[in-house]
């Protein structure tokens, strides 16, 4: 489908070219796109993967210049022909099918399912013609960590974005004899939305403009708004300018063939940060330097893990390791202030504080990940979320955006993250207090940000479908057992025997909903009874436009695919099937069903690795005697769902879930969330070097690896073999070198 799409998109821009260039009365020379300077590891970093393929399962990622972990993602909003919103395309802004650029805004979510942010949108304008959508062609565009660039025919512009962690930077050299202008829009959202109550003023005798608005997205409208303020100059006096009830229009009359800069910086806080927040970053730079810094520090995030692997997976992994340190975005201005869940101005004291964290997918993957190579993110995630709760309602946020929460997804899956953090040994934070706050969730019905039917499941050991119905209930009684799982881990490592003993219990309440007949967790009613209305392969997806309700006891998802959700228990859970054998044999069978392409338009009711809560399956079959099978597996997802086009993930990328997990896989390992171990898998890469948070090295070898040579005939860490299928978080961060012994025949 998505092909089609591109093809109707693409006689569309040609023909609104063609009309531009005949009736519009303007002629521009044509312009060279700038070269991109090559750094080691950024050169292999492509922006538009993810950018495109199927609406509803693309990454929804965006080529936008940033730098690691920022708050600014400076990229363009893209629409239709004439503007147009038919269909959620990309959350992020940006869609590689859409043939129109709308402006340029400073911050969306990297690859979710919620439209927001893309406020402060700067248009370029040309003659005396009113801002507008412009024609533009992927083959004057191109993109690098922390810069993009696109020629804009209509307007005869070439566009040219890099970042600072607060600041977007813009480079606008105009080529035709009209006036040159800049529009910022202050009421500038995503989709077809606006932001609320847009102020902007300029400052004649400083040059500097300034504004406002409360952003009213998906998200942070279901926390009455994020307000957000900005501050901006150019290297240029505009000629004249005008405000209207939306934003400014800046006039630098006729710059043919010259560039005007605009530096613009964002604060939740106030304007004046705004303006500190621009000064301090980017004061006597130009773009260039700006542009310079920003891939120096791509450069030296990038390099913690150095791999040898042919020019294809070095893309696809090191755009995947990008992806993955794209948020949580940096909420701290310059000065330590921050805007907090009460809306009030706090200051991080030893941290940074950080926000727009998809923790029911990032607890699977991408907090992992950071536990190993990005401490310092991950301890300023930890402190955060704490902070979050006391100045919120006393809950820790399941995805925390901007300033708010956003209950979006089910349970605590903070618990998840806290509790390996601990395990990890990362203790940098007040867990005595987000311990209180993990068993306040589990025990009480707190609000809508706790968890729901939490008395429910307290009182059955399950949630009742009759008295909850098409409301999850199967989904949510498995993750608040897992949830309660990781308050038994952590008040064990406290030294909370009772407390650990008490949430152990509620563990278990997974079993509850599974049904001995069928061998799948199943809606039950209040009196037991499992209910009727039972297929295992359909999802969700299908379930919303049924009449009959077959799915919707179960989140994104079917029962095939949640099927293998008790990973806290997996040695239990694979008791409820009766054997190693029937177990193996049925995740075997779920392996096969897989769709037939990469990020399909029906991905089925099969494995799908874009679809979180079955995203660790393949490496279950390790748990049940069969590594071979994990091995298997792994490396036929690493090289069918992951690919270097523009649906080169399996689904949505939900804040770097999906890359981490190619990161991980194609290393040799895969976290088991909620705990210090890793299973063991199969890497794809000849070699690698992993500089550990603790400053450590790991060494990585895979001796005779190839498409052929999938399977693990041994594995020894500093030359003792590893017995089992896990290796430890501490056995890793000590260092040394990691090698497997590849061959053809499965072991």
């Amino acid at each position: 489908m998505w092909k089609i799409i591109r093809v109707i998109v693409s006689v569309f821009v040609a023909f609104e070219t063609l009309v531009t260039g005949i009736f519009g009365g303007v002629s521009f020379r044509q312009i060279d796109m700038p070269e991109i300077p090559e750094g080691e590891y950024g050169q292999f970093v492509d922006p538009f993967i993810g950018t495109g393929g199927t609406p509803w399962t693309c990454a929804m990622l965006s080529p936008a210049a940033t730098v690691p972990f920022g708050s600014v993602r400076l990229g363009p909003d893209t629409c239709f022909v004439g503007g147009g919103y038919l269909i959620k395309m990309n959350t992020s802004g940006y869609y590689y099918e859409q043939g129109h650029i709308k402006g340029f805004s400073h911050s969306r979510l990297s690859g979710t399912g919620a439209e927001d942010y893309s406020h402060f949108r700067v248009t370029p304008v040309s003659g005396s013609n009113e801002p507008a959508v412009m024609t533009y062609s992927h083959s004057k565009e191109t993109a690098s960590p922390g810069y993009y660039a696109v020629y804009l025919p209509s307007v005869g512009c070439l566009a040219e974005l890099t970042a600072d962690v607060h600041t977007g930077v813009h480079r606008y050299t105009f080529n035709g004899s009209g006036d040159s202008r800049l529009y910022i829009d202050a009421s500038s959202a995503a989709a077809n939305k606006t932001s609320k109550e847009p102020k902007v003023e300029y400052n004649e005798e400083t040059g500097v403009i300034s504004g406002s608005c409360i952003i009213d997205g998906q998200f942070s409208g279901r926390f009455d708004g994020l307000p957000a303020y900005f501050a901006a100059v150019t290297d240029k006096p505009a000629v004249s300018y005008e405000i209207d009830e939306k934003g400014i229009d800046l006039n630098f009359g006729c710059l043919d063939g010259e560039s005007v800069e605009l530096k613009l910086g964002i604060s939740y806080v106030s304007k004046e940060n705004a303006l500190l927040n621009l000064k301090e970053e980017t004061d006597g730079l130009d773009f260039d330097k700006v542009r310079e810094n920003a891939a120096k520090a791509w450069e030296e995030r990038l390099s913690v893990i150095k791999i040898n692997a042919d020019d294809e997976i070095k893309t696809i992994f090191y755009t995947a390791l990008y992806h993955s340190m794209t948020m949580p975005s940096d909420f701290t201005d310059v000065n330590g202030e921050y805007l907090g869940f009460d809306k009030q101005a706090g200051v991080a004291e030893g941290y940074t504080y950080r926000t727009d964290m998809s923790l029911w997918d990032t607890c699977r993957t991408t907090h992992p990940l950071y536990t190993l190579i990005a401490q310092d993110i991950q301890t300023d995630c930890l402190n955060s979320l704490v902070q979050m709760a006391e100045s919120g309602v006393g809950v820790i946020p399941r995805w925390p955006m901007g300033a708010g929460y956003t209950s979006s997804m089910q349970g605590d899956p903070a618990n998840i993250v806290i509790t390996e953090s601990y395990l990890k040994g990362i203790t940098d934070f007040d867990v005595e207090k987000a311990y209180e706050y993990m068993k306040n969730s589990s025990d009480n019905a707190v609000n809508k940000d706790g968890r729901n039917y939490v008395e429910l499941y307290n009182e059955y050991g399950y949630i009742p479908q009759d008295i909850a119905p098409g409301d999850e209930s199967v989904s949510r009684t498995l993750e608040y057992a897992w949830e309660d799982a990781a308050i038994a881990d952590l008040a064990a490592a406290l030294g909370k025997t009772e407390d650990a003993q008490k949430y152990a219990a509620k563990s278990m309440y997974y079993k509850n909903v599974f049904n001995p007949e069928t061998k799948y967790f199943q809606a039950r009613n209040a009196d037991g009874s499992f209910v009727w209305n039972f297929s295992p392969y359909i999802t969700t997806f299908y379930d919303a436009v049924m009449i009959k309700k077959f799915a919707d006891c179960y989140c994104e998802g079917s029962a095939r695919q949640w099927r293998w959700s008790a990973i806290h228990d997996i040695d239990g859970m694979i008791e409820l099937f009766g054997s190693d054998e029937y177990f193996v044999s049925e995740l075997d069978k779920f392996m096969k069903d897989a769709s037939l392409s990469r990020a399909a338009v029906d991905p089925g009711s099969g494995y799908w690795v874009g679809n979180q809560h079955d995203i660790h399956t393949p490496y279950l079959f390790s748990n049940a005697g069969r590594s071979d099978l994990t091995q298997k597996w792994v490396r036929w997802t690493l090289k069918n769902r992951f690919s270097t086009d523009i649906n080169g993930l399996d689904g949505n990328d939900d804040g770097g879930t999906l890359s981490s997990w190619y990161v991980f896989s194609a290393l040799g390992f895969y976290p088991l969330a909620g705990t210090d171990k890793y299973w063991i898998g199969s890497p794809n890469i000849d070699s690698a070097q992993v500089t550990l948070s603790n400053g450590s090295t790991l060494k990585i070898t895979a001796n005779n690896q190839s498409d052929k040579n999938i399977y693990v005939d041994s594995v020894t860490l500093n030359g003792e073999k590893l017995e089992g299928c896990y290796v430890t978080h501490a056995q890793l961060m000590g260092g040394g070198e990691l090698v497997f012994n590849m061959t053809d025949k499965a072991n």
